[in-house]
C-alpha cells in the first residue's frame, strides 16, 4: 500500500508594511486595536512570551481588564499583571483575532524613544507567521506558514524554541566561549550577558575596562557595566571588538546556566531577519549595515523626553556627563549644532561621537555652554 506524506502548501506573502526603527535597532509597528480609530505603536520583540498593552492605553481605550495571579519578568524585576482578552489587531491588509493582552507599564520606554509605546508583540503573534524585517527599507513583510524560499547569500539557524528563540553564539575574548542566548529583537543592545555566566565561565582578560550604565527594561532601570570583547560569532557569522553589557541577574531572566544572556536588536540589525516560528528557525542574510561600526561612545548620561523636553536625569558619577557639568533636570537644547528637539536624533549624536561635543542646556531657564569629552570604550 502506498504511503501518503503530507506537504506543507507555499507560504503566502498576506501583507507588506514600512516600520519605524529607533536607537538600538528597536523595531516599532503600527496597528490598530478592535474598533478604534487610531493606529498604536508596539515594539515587535522577540524576547516577550505574550503580546501587550500599555496600562495608560488600556484605561484611554476603557478596555474591560481581568486580575489574574499570572507574572511576567524581565530585566528590573517580576510583577503580577491584569489581561484584556479576545481583542482584534489590525495590521494594513491583515487582522489577527482572539489575541489576548497582559497588561503592563511603558512609560519609561515612552520616554526613551519619545513615542508613545502602546503595547509589545510577541509569541502571541509570531507563532502564527513567517515574518520577514528588511532593516535596509524598513519593511516588514508576513506570510502565512509553509514552505519559503530563502534568499540567497544567507545561513539558517535552528534554535532552540520555548515560547523564545534560544540561539547558540560564542563568545571570545581571553577565553572563547558557547552559550546559548535569548534572541531578542526588543533589546536595543549588542549582547546582554549575566554576570554569573561572566565570571563562571572567565571570558574577560584581566585588564579588560569596564564601565558603569545603566539600560531600560521591564520593571524600570537597571545598573549594568559595559565592556569590549574581541569576538562574537553567530552561525558563520563574526564581528570583532563588540561591546557588551554585564548585569546582575536578580530575577533570573537568563535561567543561568541554561542561557548566559540574550542577542539583542544592534546585533540583528545587520541582517535582513526572517522568522519562522512555526519551523522553528531563522534565517539571517546580511544587510548594508553588517560592516557598519559598533557604537564604542560612553557618557554616562541617561536622557528621557518628559513632559515635551529632552532632560537629563541621570548622570553617572565620574562619567564625562559628570565631569562637563550636566546636573539632573538639566534641558538639552542642542547637541553640537543641532538643536532639532529629538531625543532620537541626540541619542544617535551621542553615541556616534568620540572626543570633545559641545552641549546647550538650559537650567533654571538659562543656557548653559557645555563641553563633554566623550570616552571611547575601547580604550
Amino acid at each position: 500500500m502506498a504511503q501518503e506524506e503530507f506537504v506543507p502548501p507555499q507560504a503566502t506573502l498576506l501583507t507588506r508594511f514600512p516600520f519605524t526603527q529607533f536607537s538600538g535597532g528597536i523595531v516599532i509597528v503600527r496597528a490598530q486595536l478592535d474598533h478604534y480609530p487610531d493606529t498604536l505603536n508596539f515594539v515587535l520583540d522577540t524576547g516577550s512570551g505574550g503580546i501587550s498593552l500599555d496600562s495608560t492605553t488600556t484605561s484611554y481605550l476603557k478596555l474591560i481588564t481581568i486580575k489574574t495571579e499570572r507574572t511576567i519578568r524581565g530585566i528590573g524585576g517580576i510583577r503580577v499583571v491584569d489581561f484584556t482578552n479576545d481583542h482584534t489587531l489590525a495590521f494594513p491588509g491583515l487582522k489577527i483575532t482572539n489575541l489576548d493582552f497582559h497588561i503592563n507599564d511603558y512609560e519609561l520606554l515612552t520616554s526613551v524613544y519619545g513615542v508613545k509605546i502602546d503595547g509589545v508583540i510577541g509569541y502571541s503573534f509570531l507563532r502564527r507567521y513567517i515574518v520577514k524585517l528588511d532593516y535596509d527599507h524598513h519593511f516588514l513583510e508576513i506570510f502565512s506558514p509553509g514552505i519559503i524560499k530563502y534568499p540567497r547569500g544567507g545561513y539558517l539557524l535552528k534554535p532552540n524554541f520555548s515560547t523564545l528563540p534560544l540561539q547558540t553564539a560564542l563568545i571570545q575574548d581571553d577565553h572563547a566561549v558557547i552559550s546559548r542566548f535569548i534572541f531578542d529583537t526588543g533589546a536595543g543592545l549588542n549582547f546582554l550577558l549575566s554576570k554569573d555566566f561572566v565570571d563562571d565561565s572567565v571570558i574577560f582578560k584581566k585588564n579588560r575596562k569596564f564601565y558603569p550604565t545603566q539600560a531600560e527594561g521591564l520593571g524600570g532601570k537597571r545598573q549594568m557595566t559595559i565592556a569590549v570583547v574581541k569576538e562574537v560569532r553567530i552561525g558563520p557569522y563574526k564581528f570583532r571588538k563588540v561591546p557588551v553589557h554585564v548585569f546582575e541577574d536578580d530575577y533570573n531572566v537568563t535561567s543561568y546556566p541554561l542561557l548566559g544572556g540574550l542577542i539583542g536588536n544592534d546585533i540583528l540589525r545587520r541582517f535582513n531577519v526572517i522568522l519562522n516560528y512555526p519551523e522553528q528557525s531563522i534565517h539571517l542574510k546580511p544587510n548594508s549595515h553588517f560592516i557598519e561600526s559598533f557604537d564604542y561612545s560612553y557618557t554616562g548620561l541617561g536622557i528621557y523626553l518628559i513632559d515635551g523636553e529632552i532632560r537629563v536625569i541621570d548622570i553617572l558619577p565620574n562619567s564625562p556627563g559628570d565631569l562637563a557639568g550636566f546636573l539632573p533636570g538639566d534641558i538639552i537644547f542642542s547637541v553640537e549644532t543641532n538643536a532639532s528637539k529629538n531625543i532620537q536624533t541626540y541619542r544617535n549624536l551621542f553615541q556616534n561621537s568620540l572626543g570633545k561635543i559641545r552641549v546647550v542646556v538650559f537650567r533654571d531657564q538659562k543656557p548653559y555652554i557645555l563641553t563633554m569629552n566623550v570616552k571611547d570604550i575601547r580604550r
